[in-house]
């Protein structure tokens, strides 16, 4: 990109826009992008619920690569979280994945379990 002497009047809308948005991006904490994941997949859930099975799928696999990265960065010995928490984190994290192994996974549960994890990183489910 190119910057002129008197700011940032020469650059294209959305190259403005698309960074503002870095720039937004990287003042914004890691917990409330971690937030923000974990309500992004609450949507595609609660869109899920009257979905066709292509949707509902997609949306379950979401959530599901969702909380093995979870269960995963918990476990690791290097997590700086303390190990309660940590402890805590993943037995959520193994009922949720018990709960998508079932035939029909119920949704209401599953969002309930993201609101609840987006509401304590900062986010409001």
């Amino acid at each position: 990109m190119m910057h002129g002497g008197a700011g940032n009047g020469g650059m294209r809308p959305v190259a403005r826009a698309a960074q503002a948005y870095q720039a937004s991006a990287a003042h914004r904490g890691l917990r409330a992008q971690e937030a923000d994941v974990f309500r992004r997949v609450i949507g595609a859930l609660r869109a899920a619920r009257l979905a066709d099975p292509i949707t509902r799928t997609r949306a379950l696999a979401d959530n599901r690569r969702l909380w093995i990265a979870v269960v995963d960065l918990v476990r690791d010995p290097d997590n700086a979280l303390p190990v309660d928490l940590r402890a805590a984190i993943a037995s959520v994290g193994l009922s949720v994945q018990r709960e998508m192994n079932r035939d029909l996974p119920d949704l209401d549960f599953l969002i309930s379990v993201n609101e609840s994890i987006a509401e304590g990183l900062g986010g409001t489910g």
